[in-house]
């Protein structure tokens, strides 16, 4: 080759080098040891920290001992955050609590250090059943909203939601659900017992969102979206609405994302569905697929309670959203222990369910999990149909005591650990005796969460690259490694 020509590329080669981009490949950390945090039954441990296990050199697992296998390599959704509903159930009853017992509670659900640190919160539009009364903002037959006025809430729940966000460190993320129009806007005339939307209220209704959000944020109270309709295919002896999947679709496209742009909240938020995994999947492909409908849509929100006659929870439903529309999110936007019972405070059954829920429900593909009340009185309520349930705390109002059920620490163990921004890591076990999931945080932490719901003791051993760490699990308990 011509010498001079070797010398141009060479002064090329030096001349372009300077303007390519060095990708800096990061090789994944490996840990050293991992802090352990145990809640188990019929002991004292409580999001206890339990110790530290010091990982060893990994070799090939054998079929004779229990594995959890977790891939680093292998990163999913984007975690969200979990919290719980503030119902107007729930300010009543803080309202009634000494100042002493009202600071211990907001701290120890949104402070991080010395409680569960959620960062999810949801409410409702007007009236649900965890109120003590129907009521909405509007007077009636007011189509044109000009009565429109939250005044009610101002009295109990909005102090609360305040409170929550200043004990969160400054922000949550806050979103509300209608359960029913107003009466006139419906084909029963009545917000309980289900009923449809009447058409000529479609455009009315869907402005009534965007005052409410817009009415929370004057007070200072950022709401990051809506959902279209809680239960939309339960007719209830309380506040409800019946959408079928097209009229929801229909509504979201015709209606409310157009209105919602209109006011200038095309920023916001927007969950479908909002019920249950059976039907979940209908309610997506009836959604989704419509291009001028899915454009308004952020995601799809699901509930737990088809598994509330004993079946079972149809969690694959979950996996098959996601895996037909990857760029839509899915949200756990509501679950509780039903058919309160004085006796049920120290349910493990009930603990059992939220964490076989929320294992499940991420490793599904869900970002973020939204339990029902934060809190309910020693009657499960109020609650003005008779519909009292369980809440993870329990304030008795006669003499101002908060009662933790195990419900709070099997929530805690994933949210005071797993932070928003956080990435799903692939995550198997070899029995089903454990369930497991792992996260890993901005500051790159990893967060494995795994639970016995067995009546046996078991050893395992948590694979994480060619490493290793020994740990046991008590009969009915939960573990949260750190590391």
């Amino acid at each position: 080759m011509n010498k001079y020509l070797i010398l141009v590329l060479l002064f090329i080669i030096v001349l372009f080098s300077g303007c390519v981009e060095k990708v800096e490949v990061v090789p994944t950390k490996i840990p050293e040891n991992a802090r352990v945090v145990t809640s188990s039954m019929d002991t004292d441990l409580r999001l206890t920290e339990t110790g530290t296990k010091t990982f060893e050199n990994a070799i090939q697992p054998v079929e004779t001992e229990v594995s959890i296998f977790v891939n680093p390599n292998k990163k999913y959704q984007t975690f969200l955050g979990i919290g719980g509903a503030i119902t107007d159930a729930s300010a009543e009853v803080f309202a009634t609590l000494p100042d002493e017992q009202k600071e211990k509670f907001l701290k120890s659900y949104y402070n991080v250090d010395v409680g569960i640190g959620y960062t999810l919160a949801r409410t409702s539009i007007h009236s649900c059943d965890f109120s003590s009364g129907s009521f909405t903002y509007v007077t009636d037959e007011d189509k044109k909203l000009g009565t429109f006025n939250i005044e009610h809430d101002l009295e109990y729940r909005i102090p609360l939601i305040k409170k929550a966000i200043e004990y969160a460190g400054g922000g949550l993320t806050f979103y509300a659900s209608p359960w029913s129009p107003p009466p006139f806007m419906k084909s029963n005339n009545h917000m309980l017992q289900g009923g449809k939307l009447l058409p000529e209220y479609y455009d009315s209704w869907a402005l009534y969102y965007t005052k409410f959000i817009k009415e929370y944020e004057k007070l200072g109270i950022p709401v990051w979206g809506i959902t279209v309709q809680n239960e939309p295919m339960a007719t209830q002896t309380w506040e409800s609405c019946i959408y079928t999947a097209e009229e929801e679709r229909d509504f979201l496209k015709n209606h409310l994302g157009p209105t919602m742009k209109r006011e200038g909240l095309g920023d916001k938020n927007i969950v479908v569905w909002d019920h249950n995994r059976d039907l979940i999947v209908n309610r997506a492909n009836t959604i989704l697929d419509d291009p001028e409908a899915a454009k308004y849509a952020w995601g799809v929100g699901f509930h737990w309670y088809e598994s509330w006659a004993g079946g079972r929870e149809m969690y694959e439903n979950i996996g098959i959203v996601q895996n037909n529309y990857p760029d839509k999110k899915l949200l756990f936007t509501e679950g509780c222990a039903e058919s309160f019972r004085p006796d049920g405070y120290e349910s493990w059954k009930n603990a059992e369910r939220y964490g076989r829920s929320m294992i499940n429900d991420f490793n599904y593909g869900a970002v973020g999990w939204t339990d029902w009340n934060i809190l309910l009185d020693q009657r499960g309520g109020p609650n003005h149909v008779g519909n009292f349930c369980f809440a993870p705390v329990h304030a008795n109002t006669e003499t101002g005591e908060l009662i933790y059920t195990p419900s709070y620490y099997y929530i805690g163990h994933f949210s005071k650990y797993i932070r928003p921004g956080a990435k799903m890591v692939s995550t198997a076990s070899s029995r089903s005796h454990l369930l497991a999931t792992t996260f890993e945080n901005t500051d790159g932490s990893i967060v494995t969460v795994i639970m016995n719901q067995s009546d046996i003791e078991i050893e395992y051993k948590l694979y994480f690259n060619n490493k290793r760490v020994t740990e046991t699990l008590t009969p009915h308990s939960m573990q949260t490694l750190i590391y």
